[in-house]
Order: C-alpha cells, then structure tokens, then sequence
C-alpha cells in the first residue's frame, strides 16, 4: 500500500464571513478527501503522525476550527460554541461542491462530526471518531461554577486582548516553555516531545520581544472558555437513531476516561443491526491517541478507510466537485 506522504499537501483557506478557515489538504487532490477535524485547543498538526500511515489513493484535508491554528478568529464580542462549530462542516462541503463528506474527528471534532452526521446522515458516507462519542458529562454544580468561572475568564481575556493589541507585546514565552505546557495542559495526553505538532501552527515569533527566542500564542484566546454543550443520553440516542447503519469506527485510548459509560447506549444503538459499525480500544492509548499512538490506530483506520471508500470507487473528479 503507498502512503500519503506528509510533505505532500497544498494550503487552503476556506472563506468564512468573519475570514477564513485555513486548511491543508494531503495527497490526492483528484477524489473528494476525508475531512479531518481536531480537539478543542488543537490544530490540524494533531493528525501530523497518523496521515503518513494512510493510504495515498484518497486525500485527507485538515482544517484548523475558527480561533485554532491559523484561521480567522471569530469577531469580538462573539464567543466559541460547540454547536455553532458545527457549521464550519457544511461550509466546507458547500465550498468544494461535495455531494457527500467523510468524517474524522477527534475529541471536539468528534462531537461535532457525530452532531453533523445526525443532523444531515444523508450527506455522510463513513465517520472515524477518536476518543470520543458524547461530551464529557460534568456534574450541575461543577457545571454552573464552570460556566460562572468561564463568563468572568471571557471578560479578562477581552481586556488583555485590547492591551495586546495596543502595546503589541502579548505574554512571551520558550518554545520550550510552550511544550511543558501543553503536556501539563493535556495531561501529558500530548509529552513534550510531540508538542510541536500542535505548536507549529498556534505560536508565533515575539518580534518586539528582546529576547529573540520567544513566541507568543497566535490562537484566539476566548476559545479556551468555549460555551459547552452536553448532550443528554435521550438526545444522544435519538441522534444515534437517525445516523442508521452508517459506517461508524469509535477508537478508545485504553488510558483516556472520554468515552464515559454513559456512551454505551449510544453504542449499543449505533451497532443495532450495522454490520458497518467498529469499535476498538487501543491499549495505552491516551486521548490523544492518533498523535501518541498512530500505528496502532492507524492499523484499525487504514482497513475501515479501504472497506467504505474503497481505491476502485474512486473516480478521477466527483461529478459536481469543485477541486
């Protein structure tokens, strides 16, 4: 089997009201891709270690969400929701003229590509979740100090924000400094040395710093304070319900605790009567998963790509594509 190679890949960038979505598509940019989806505070960089290991006849086109990476934050005085996000997916289809998109998504991207794909099932052929099903539930009182704690966060950070762009001198810090944080950030679901997956594409040079060896974080930072939205386990199952017999791959990291029992309803509808549903637990897995374990999931997501979008299948240029 030839793989996509890593280097292989053209920048996009998607035009949204408020800017862009920036993108990279990988591989084959003749057939309708995958549409890859990273986690909340990530960036396409998270799927850097798996691409390499997939098939080359089928592209993978990996987008950064509004705030993340390097696309466009969103318009001061609007918030990050988990439920608005959902959008940026027919936004992508409706920007390349796809009749139909394949979906995979790690944890907030796997939310959003189970809530798309229950939203509009007829416009979705296959989906592969990472680590993740139903949003983490969190307890009502946890929850209304959270949103309490988060509404406070939101106006601070829109007061650093005026100060930054006022002085132009955001906080600064080592690129090493930037990975012990995000392990500790992540629980070393991400260790410091694969930290520069994720940073390559949210810091930037601190130009005006003195010391030449500081970066600052490009990310917008309201998304760290994003409007949470649970998903109750009757809403989960009715969701489930209209996705059908949908080829659906769930990837558990053995060591992640995002794929809560509460899920297992939702499993047992998703898998009802499908002969095209997967699930699988990668042991010593963390929830990042794809970037700490990528050939061990990668064994599981190169077979399922190959059964439901298979290499003879794929024509040159999808009738009403836009490539």
């Amino acid at each position: 089997m030839k793989r996509i190679l890593i280097e292989d890949f053209r920048e996009v960038e998607i035009p949204v009201p408020w800017g862009f979505i920036s993108g990279r598509w990988y591989g084959n940019q003749e057939v309708r891709p995958i549409l890859a989806i990273h986690g909340w505070l990530d960036n396409l960089g998270t799927f850097d270690r798996l691409i390499p290991l997939l098939p080359d006849y089928i592209g993978m086109l990996c987008i950064d969400l509004p705030g993340h990476g390097r696309s466009s934050h969103l318009p001061p005085g609007i918030n990050y929701g988990v439920y608005d996000l959902v959008y940026i997916i027919p936004t992508v289809v409706k920007h390349f003229g796809w009749n139909k998109v394949s979906l995979m998504g790690h944890s907030l991207g796997g939310i959003m590509s189970f809530a798309y794909t229950a939203m509009a099932p007829d416009t979705v052929d296959m989906v592969i979740s990472l680590d993740i099903l139903l949003p983490m539930r969190v307890e009502n009182g946890l929850a209304i100090e959270m949103f309490s704690n988060y509404q406070e966060r939101l106006l601070v950070e829109d007061d650093r924000r005026k100060v930054a762009e006022k002085d132009r001198k955001p906080p600064s810090y080592t690129l090493a400094q930037m990975s012990k944080n995000v392990a500790e950030a992540s629980l070393d679901a991400v260790t410091e040395d694969l930290a520069h997956h994720l940073l390559h594409r949210q810091v930037k040079k601190a130009h005006n710093h003195p010391d030449q060896n500081k970066f600052y974080y490009s990310r917008d930072g309201r998304v760290k304070y994003f409007n949470y939205w649970d998903i109750d386990t009757g809403l989960g199952g009715e969701m489930a319900r209209r996705i059908g017999n949908k080829p659906y791959l769930v990837l558990k990291g053995s060591l992640s605790l995002h794929l809560q029992p509460r899920c297992d309803e939702i499993f047992s509808i998703l898998a009802k009567g499908n002969p095209h549903f997967e699930f699988y637990q990668v042991e010593g897995g963390t929830h990042h998963l794809h970037l700490q374990s990528a050939e061990e999931c990668a064994r599981y997501i190169v077979p399922f790509i190959q059964r439901h979008r298979p290499q003879k299948n794929q024509s040159y240029q999808e009738k009403g594509s836009k490539l």
